[in-house]
């Protein structure tokens, strides 16, 4: 997609593909042919710009054709290069101004408890993204709401568009803070099927809080060139060598695996 695009963020969305595949293939209750059915667990991508990870999951789960993937980032296309929840079924968010997602977030999981509704609202961000103060106004309406129908993650893949996230503004103890605003903190391994799914079982049995899973990741995890050098691919798509190779690296790694 993002070579075809000659545009996009190919870091950022394969530090995050192990997590969303375990959503949308194990953990979420959703339904494709009734993408606003009342009863599906939400999910609020909220470090917009790793789209296309959040498109091809949805493609692949059937939400759409995956023929239409070739049009990511192309004008009229509905997939845009920020997620827009008003031109694509599945979406639950219109997310790309980092900070946001949280509260919308928050939203969603007080609507669950008012309408007596037992899903689950799950919330992906970024570790760059933990430096908005939006962020923690949010955590601290979810801690004192007691939100425990609401599972965030923070993708700690330690990079940002300008550098290592440590030296830009160092947001440690990451674990520390969400604790004092009343969350309950779980780590996992964020490339580890096995650690995300334990992650994800245990945050659904903490009642009287809200989860947040800091998931340790990768940036391009998968790719060489990619996670030697998180910072040129950013926002930025491979060439056509780069891709050939980085297909085959991604191959090799699903066939490993089974």
């Amino acid at each position: 997609m993002i070579c075809r695009a000659n545009s996009g963020h190919p870091g950022g969305s394969l530090s995050a593909t192990d997590i969303i595949t375990v959503l949308y293939f194990h953990k979420m209750k959703h339904n494709p042919k009734e993408a606003n059915w009342p009863d599906r667990d939400r999910f609020v991508m909220s470090k917009g710009h790793a789209a296309p990870v959040l498109y091809a999951a949805l493609a692949e789960a059937s939400y759409f054709p995956k023929e239409y993937l070739k049009t990511l980032r192309q004008i009229g296309s509905s997939l845009q290069g920020h997620i827009d929840m008003l031109s694509l079924p599945g979406i639950e968010m219109s997310t790309g101004s980092l900070g946001q997602g949280l509260s919308a977030a928050n939203g969603m999981a007080l609507a669950g408890r008012l309408d007596k509704k037992n899903y689950r609202v799950y919330c992906l961000m970024g570790d760059g993204e933990t430096q908005e103060g939006q962020i923690w106004e949010a955590a601290m309406t979810s801690g004192h709401y007691k939100l425990d129908n609401l599972t965030a993650i923070v993708d700690c893949n330690g990079y940002q568009i300008d550098g290592k996230v440590d030296d830009i503004k160092s947001i440690n103890p990451l674990s520390h803070k969400f604790e004092a605003f009343k969350w309950h903190v779980i780590k996992c391994d964020g490339h580890c099927v096995k650690s995300i799914i334990e992650a994800f079982e245990a945050a659904e049995r903490i009642k009287g809080k809200p989860t947040v899973i800091l998931a340790d990741t990768v940036k391009g995890r998968g790719v060489s060139f990619m996670e030697e050098n998180p910072l040129d691919f950013h926002g930025k798509a491979p060439s056509p060598e780069e891709k050939e190779i980085a297909l085959q690296q991604l191959c090799k790694i699903v066939f490993d695996d089974k």
